[in-house]
């Protein structure tokens, strides 16, 4: 291409894949597989915790770095760090069994997830400028940590199981936007709708 000058302009094309799908999953599945620990269905067991290091860690965090390679600051910082909230979150759990650190206090604990909270919360702010979808996520996501931060506070088993529930409506809805993305990239047209982005 060149341009009135008749100097050569070079135009890159993007032909890397969306990684939104991975990370939408690996989050996705993480929460649904520890909320229905929440709400009570069983106990905290190496299911959970490997789908945590690996799923929702691991893989969340190559979402995160292939967002940023495509621009996407949101992505990016969502994929990246909520990847690295569950590895925190595993670990957290894993230190004090293996001897390394001790079991966190409860106002600590709460602290740490109120705090997640109100990162979410202002991610749910900014997906006001992007689809539907996001809204929802993010929405019951911010719900989620404060409803948990609450009951580990006050230490209420109804909360987190509450929590649990609201929890699991949460993951749900990533793995939604994870099959729709997919689906509606793959047949070039809208197979489950996610909503309108927001001029």
């Amino acid at each position: 291409m060149e341009n009135s000058t008749n100097e050569k302009v070079v135009v890159f094309k993007d032909t890397t894949s969306n990684p939104a799908p991975i990370g939408l999953f690996g989050f996705g599945i993480t929460t649904v597989l520890l909320n229905l620990h929440n709400a009570g269905f069983y106990n905290l067991s190496a299911g959970v915790l490997s789908t945590g290091i690996f799923v929702g860690g691991i893989a969340q965090v190559i979402a995160g770095v292939l967002e940023s390679k495509k621009n996407n600051t949101f992505g990016a910082t969502a994929f990246t760090l909520y990847g690295f909230f569950w590895i925190s979150l595993v670990s957290i759990v894993l230190l004090p069994v293996g001897g390394i650190a001790a079991k966190p206090f409860k106002n600590e604990f709460a602290a740490y997830l109120f705090l997640w909270g109100v990162f979410s919360l202002v991610m749910f702010v900014a997906t006001l400028k992007l689809n539907r979808a996001l809204q929802v996520i993010f929405f019951t996501l911010f719900i989620l940590f404060f409803l948990l931060s609450f009951a580990k506070y006050f230490q209420n088993e109804t909360l987190e199981t509450i929590a649990g529930w609201e929890g699991m409506l949460c993951g749900f809805s990533a793995i939604y936007l994870c099959f729709a993305n997919i689906l509606n990239e793959v047949y070039g047209k809208t197979i489950l709708p996610v909503g309108p982005m927001k001029k």
